[in-house]
């Protein structure tokens, strides 16, 4: 194994080694903060982060207002309160030792707003911003506002080379590094492109290697590129140190960190991360973001896929094939369906999916009574998370804040999941903790099955982050 040294990375000798951002209450002040004081880069999630009463009690995000557009604010200011909380706990444990840096999506609700208002409520806790999940072209103008450095987030050199020329060029002296973010094998969103098939993964070096192409005409040789997604044992990679092609060359570690002493997940999702198997963690199209994820193949997302596999395409009249009639609703409202698809309905309902709930496709999913009830209650609580949901169709684009199509009841309330997730406790017993767990949304890289495998981490050991690192610099 090649000796694992130290990297220049915005001006600083940093371990190669960063800590992936991950939302919701996951990536806290103290797993980056322990991170960063074992000398590399420790990300806190600005998105939606846990702030803290006088007594240090997680203070839970209850929403009181009577419009979506009210909760919006509301939800901004938990944001910023919590985000302020956790850098300043980060910066606080790593005591001066390697960076710490807060990661945002785009894409979630008033994001500009919650970094600057986090960036103004704690000044000089943070080193970095990372940023991913759509096109962040102000990502550099935020940053040189508050001088500090930037990392965007690509899963492609074509991607990069649109953010460098429409705004990057401009701001290139604090352009920290990149991120490649694999798009088969990192967790969370991940940026697949309409022409990448989500069931062929492709081999990560090529990419990478066009992505350095790329930067190097924009002189950006020493700049580092931070490989993340996939990335377990260093000594699988050990083509990529010190790769001349490459360059200088980090790695990220979105779902190792999970699995530590300082990690802030249940119990039950820490028990659940050692039972996986090769498999068990695949890509779904069923974010309300628009965008592919990498998540958990547990009951929730089985329940996800069994809505949109009951759904038939229909019409308010008789056209072509659709000219059978059905009856939906407590009013037996009648739309036209094809005689094939009129069997599957008939079969669903014999089984409990009684009740028909219309999509923006012009089609129907057939859901139980209790389910149908719970996607209107969620799609009416809605606090707009993200800038567009296409579960709620709220658009943080006013005047009418919709997005102008119908709510997609295939999809799911994405904060309430990660909320309920990221809180579950064992007080109540763990079979209700490991339930909870189950029926939810669980976040994880598609190399998480090696928990299981690792002996690391044989007889339950659970390592504290510094045990973590350390194991990973060994490259074993």
């Amino acid at each position: 194994m090649k000796l694992i040294n130290t990297v220049r990375m915005a001006g600083r000798d940093v371990l190669p080694l960063v800590e992936g951002g991950k939302g919701v209450s996951i990536s806290t002040g103290i797993s980056a903060g322990y991170w960063a004081a074992a000398g590399g880069v420790g990300t806190v999630s600005a998105v939606n982060a846990d702030s803290y009463d006088a007594e240090g009690r997680v203070i839970p995000q209850i929403y009181r207002g009577r419009t979506r557009r009210e909760r919006h604010e509301e939800l901004i200011r938990y944001a910023i309160d919590g985000g302020i909380a956790q850098v300043r706990a980060a910066r606080e444990i790593a005591g001066g030792n390697g960076m710490i840096n807060a990661n945002l999506l785009w894409e979630m609700g008033a994001a500009e707003q919650v970094i600057i208002g986090i960036l103004e409520g704690a000044p000089g806790a943070l080193d970095g911003l990372t940023c991913g999940a759509g096109m962040p072209y102000r990502l550099s103008e935020i940053a040189a506002r508050f001088n500090i450095h930037y990392y965007p987030i690509v899963s492609s050199a074509r991607a990069f080379n649109a953010l460098w020329k429409r705004s990057y060029h401009k701001t290139a002296e604090l352009l920290g590094a990149v991120v490649y973010e694999d798009p088969w094998r990192a967790g969370g969103h991940n940026g697949l492109s309409n022409t990448e098939n989500p069931l062929a993964p492709e081999d990560p070096f090529p990419r990478v290697l066009a992505l350095r192409k790329a930067m190097r005409q924009f002189g950006l040789d020493e700049t580092p590129i931070i490989m993340a997604g996939g990335v377990w044992w260093l000594e699988e990679w050990e083509d990529w140190i010190d790769n001349p092609d490459l360059g200088p060359i980090v790695f990220q570690f979105g779902t190792r960190p999970l699995l530590t002493t300082e990690s802030p997940i249940p119990n039950a999702w820490k028990r659940r991360l050692r039972t996986l198997q090769k498999g068990d963690v695949f890509l779904n199209r069923f974010s309300p973001t628009g965008f592919y994820s990498s998540a958990v193949n547990n009951s929730f997302l089985q329940d996800l896929r069994g809505r949109s596999e009951r759904q038939v395409a229909y019409s308010a009249e008789a056209i072509g094939e659709h000219d059978t009639a059905h009856g939906i609703g407590a009013r037996k409202r009648e739309v036209f369906v094809t005689a094939a698809d009129r069997v599957h309905i008939l079969a669903w309902e014999a089984q409990g999916f009684t009740e028909a709930m219309r999509t923006p496709d012009s089609t129907l999913i057939f859901v139980t009574p209790e389910e149908s009830r719970q996607i209107l209650a969620d799609q009416t609580a809605c606090m707009g998370c993200l800038s567009e949901c296409r579960f709620s169709n709220w658009s943080q684009r006013g005047p009418s804040y919709t997005n102008g199509a119908k709510a997609d009841p295939r999809s799911f309330c994405i904060q309430k999941s990660l909320q309920d997730i990221a809180h579950t406790d064992d007080g109540a017993g763990m079979e209700v903790a490991d339930d909870i767990v189950d029926h939810n949304l669980m976040f994880g890289g598609t190399n998480a099955w090696r928990f299981g495998a690792d002996p690391f981490y044989a007889d339950g050991f659970i390592p504290s982050v510094k045990q973590l690192v350390e194991r990973i610099m060994t490259g074993r």
